[in-house]
């Protein structure tokens, strides 16, 4: 049996990956895969204290799922955002994307 922490470091690393690929890209289209490696890092706990802190509970279980069909929605509408932006301005790099300046 695999113990808890293995769990939460693989966790940790892939919700620092991810957070390093939002710090460091310039496509939007990678921005939002590397919010999906955090999400995903989220449900790896999600599930990990689920099965050691009430195993026969599959509440974290529950969770993961709703987690997932929100994701997919905040991917689904990041992406027509990302479409709209790109139709306007013929990029999606975010550093040349002045919308908000005056």
């Amino acid at each position: 049996m695999i113990p808890l922490h293995h769990y939460l470091i693989l966790s940790a690393l892939l919700f620092c990956i991810g957070l390093y690929g939002v710090f460091t890209r310039r496509s939007a289209i990678g921005i939002l895969l590397s919010l999906e490696i955090m999400l995903n890092a989220a449900n790896i706990n999600f599930v990990a204290f689920s099965k050691f802190v009430t195993p026969d509970n599959p509440i974290g279980q529950i969770f993961v799922i709703f987690t997932i069909g929100v994701s997919a929605a905040a991917a689904v509408v990041g992406l027509a955002i990302i479409v709209a932006i790109y139709r306007n301005y013929k990029t999606i790099f975010v550093d040349e994307i002045n919308i908000m300046k005056w």
